[in-house]
């Protein structure tokens, strides 16, 4: 069996823990030494490190403070890694922890964070998804049953200083444009776990860490839902050791985690192998990671499909802009959905957490970028495809979602 280098202890705080992170610097002590070629376990937290409750109330949701996310286990120093290498990752096995088998989706207020849909749901709403081996259903967001694809939605390596700064300059420059929109999240010591840094150094280190919402050069917050078992990662390599780090882990997730706690988050553990391509970033002319996806994906194949175009709501007109275009798409399959008695927000949920497919679907065709979501139909315990007898209604609004009203 292969040895659990960092566990986790769920009714403990992630503050407690030495061998946890929740920002990137390459300060950060190695948690654990492997060779290359160990396969080993690393235990995670969900994301929020255990804020989130397996309750029916979304005041959680509402009230998270962001600033302490993500949690992650880490980092695993590789020996003999060196900057300009490529780390190669093999996922062997990924699942959730026994003692917690269970996942949580939710929408965050949009006085704090909010998401891709915040317009239209602008308070925090969360739904519960029991885990019963590969599939999963919810007892808010009745008549949908679907397998998962567990994985990581965030790994990564240790950033050297170089990389921090260029990180913390060019977003400090976007937020400087807009200093109040939002548009990107600066170092912020108040929160920060270093994992086994005290003292001088832990206080310096927390003052220029970059969070870890997004992803970048590194990998980190990439939230790609086929990273599953079998799948395996190429990191660029900037510090020796390399330093991974991995957690945010999702029971199964739509293509662009739509609803911004927008998997079924969960709990868990990862099984990985780590050997090392000496040289490689230079000789594959790699400046970010790249992935080969899990063998192992549900077998829907039976979808309809929705299109968006670069034109919003209000009936603006946005050239080629795809996330326009993809907001439209996924507004345009809540509605769909609606018909057959689901609310909008457990609609929004299931394009969250089903294995729906999102594709750009054209960037050529001037003034319209088109993006288009596929829904798998089988998830379903009922026909939702269109027929001339319409749509039937299966839910009557009995079963909701927990909603929180702002504070």
């Amino acid at each position: 069996m292969p040895e659990t280098l960092i566990k986790v202890d769920l009714q403990q705080s992630p503050l407690e823990n030495e061998n946890i992170h929740n920002r990137w610097h390459p300060d950060i002590p190695m948690a654990c030494w492997v060779n290359p070629g160990d396969d080993f376990v690393l235990e995670t937290y969900d994301w929020t490190g255990g804020f989130i409750k397996n309750n029916d109330s979304a005041d959680d949701v509402r009230d998270i403070d962001l600033t302490t996310v993500h949690y992650l286990s880490g980092p695993v120093g590789v020996k003999g890694a060196k900057p300009g290498d490529l780390l190669v990752v093999e996922l062997l096995d990924i699942g959730a922890k026994q003692d917690s088998l269970w996942g949580f989706n939710g929408f965050f207020s949009k006085k704090n964070g909010g998401g891709f849909l915040t317009e239209h749901f602008p308070l925090a709403q969360k739904s519960i998804w029991d885990i019963e081996g590969m599939f999963t259903r919810s007892r808010h967001v009745p008549g949908v049953r679907y397998a998962g694809l567990i994985h990581p939605g965030l790994i990564g390596c240790l950033p050297d200083p170089k990389m921090l700064q260029t990180w913390n300059a060019r977003e400090q420059e976007l937020i400087a444009t807009n200093p109040t929109g939002g548009l990107a999240n600066p170092p912020f010591a108040g929160t920060a776990h270093m994992g086994r840094l005290t003292g001088d150094a832990k206080a310096k280190a927390a003052a220029e860490g970059a969070r870890t919402v997004p992803g970048r050069e590194h990998g980190g917050n990439c939230d790609i839902k086929d990273l599953s078992r079998g799948a395996k990662v190429f990191f660029p390599v900037y510090v020796d050791g390399a330093g991974l780090s991995v957690g945010d882990l999702h029971f199964s997730q739509g293509d662009g985690e739509i609803t911004f706690c927008g998997a079924i988050e969960m709990a868990g553990w990862v099984h990985m192998r780590v050997t090392v391509i000496k040289g490689g970033m230079a000789m594959y002319g790699i400046k970010n990671p790249i992935f080969k996806p899990s063998p192992v994906v549900p077998t829907y194949n039976d979808y309809l499909i929705f299109e968006g175009v670069s034109v919003d709501e209000g009936g603006k007109q946005h050239y080629l802009d795809i996330n326009v275009a993809y907001r439209q798409a996924c507004l345009n399959a809540i509605e769909y959905l609606k018909k057959f008695g689901y609310s909008g927000a457990q609609a929004y949920s299931i394009l969250g957490t089903a294995p729906v497919q999102g594709h750009i679907s054209g960037v050529v065709d001037v003034p319209n970028a088109c993006a288009t979501l596929w829904v798998p139909t089988q998830i379903f315990d009922f026909d939702i495809n269109p027929s001339a007898a319409g749509p039937v209604k299966h839910l009557d609004g009995s079963v909701a979602m927990p909603l929180s009203q702002d504070k």
